[in-house]
């Protein structure tokens, strides 16, 4: 039997993730604080750059590839310059995606963060300026997207259903991805920002404590979410807490308590939930039960939250995150 290591090294690579949910444009304006506005008390921005990378479910699939897998992606993107430019950057992060719609019906999701700073000092973000489809995902979009779907799970070892809220991951498609993970017997994983309750039946979650709290409330304790676990009959759920690490419920088992990675006050934490179900949907994929699965998403998370922007993990980084807890450099995962 491999270990953790071994897994990554070897298993990673064989293994197919396919990603469905909702395809976002994150984009990165930066620019240069010049003077203040004489028709207004706002500072004037010089742009020097706008840098564009995939965001929402386009990330999660841009993970699983940067981290070995082999991954193909299911949503839609419109017919205009930030879709191309967004499967562009998909192509180049050796994301298969075939089963990407592309319509001129269709806005593509677009997340403008502009981040101004002056000469010479760190970029802090000032305002998000989102772009949003305004689009109803009819009938049409709805029977190629499950066409799609049905057909990029053929060989998949596992399913990730990305819910941004954008439309993609209705309540059709997460009953029918659902069904397809049961039928191939491979783990179905969600993320959903605002509608986690509608993937009863899912084999595991990887909610932020937010995300929870809109659920349970304020102050939940581990015995809420593991009713939470029971009620929406998942196997596992992997509730991430920012710098307080993660929280593993499993059925018939005791909450395991995961410390956190690294350093204790995050660069960025922009897209590190699709980071974390990445590599737990790898791991779960590659044999790992739901501890092992969970502290590999962990140190994965650990590991992007110190990048700037909408980043990825690389594989070669998180076996030296492990490697570190081996020679006493990180904090291991500790049973509550």
């Amino acid at each position: 039997m491999l270990n953790v290591s071994g897994t990554i090294r070897e298993k990673f690579p064989q293994k197919k993730i396919v990603v469905i949910g909702d395809l976002v444009a994150d984009q990165f304006l930066q620019g240069t604080i010049a003077r203040v506005s004489r028709e207004a008390p706002v500072f004037i921005l010089r742009h020097d750059e706008t840098e564009t990378l995939p965001g929402g479910a386009a990330n999660a699939a841009v993970n699983v590839a940067a981290l070995g897998g082999q991954v193909l992606l299911v949503g839609i993107v419109g017919a205009d310059s930030n879709g191309a430019v967004l499967l562009e950057k998909l192509y180049d992060s050796k994301v298969n995606c075939e089963f990407v719609i592309t319509s001129e019906d269709f806005q593509t999701t677009t997340k403008v963060r502009v981040l101004a700073g002056q000469h010479y000092a760190p970029r802090q973000q000032v305002i998000r300026i989102d772009y949003e489809n305004q689009t109803t995902i009819g009938t049409e979009f709805q029977d190629t997207l499950k066409k799609n779907l049905v057909s990029a799970v053929e060989n998949a070892d596992a399913l990730i259903v990305s819910d941004y809220n954008y439309g993609v991951a209705n309540r059709f498609i997460v009953n029918l991805a659902n069904k397809l993970a049961a039928e191939k017997n491979i783990p179905m994983l969600a993320d959903s920002r605002f509608n986690l309750q509608n993937f009863q039946g899912s084999t595991t979650a990887t909610p932020n404590q937010e995300e929870v709290e809109q659920i349970l409330g304020a102050n939940f304790t581990e015995t809420d979410c593991a009713e939470l676990c029971r009620n929406l009959s998942f196997e596992a759920l992997l509730v991430t807490r920012g710098n307080k690490g993660m929280l593993l419920i499993e059925k018939n088992k005791a909450p395991l308590q995961l410390e956190a990675v690294g350093a204790k006050e995050p660069l960025d934490v922009t897209g590190a939930g699709d980071t974390v179900i990445a590599a737990y949907a790898l791991g779960l994929a590659s044999g790992l039960n739901f501890a092992q699965a969970a502290n590999l998403a962990n140190h994965a998370g650990g590991i992007v939250v110190m990048k700037k922007g909408t980043a990825s993990v690389a594989a070669a980084e998180l076996l030296a995150s492990l490697a570190k807890v081996e020679k006493g450099e990180h904090k291991t995962q500790t049973t509550l």
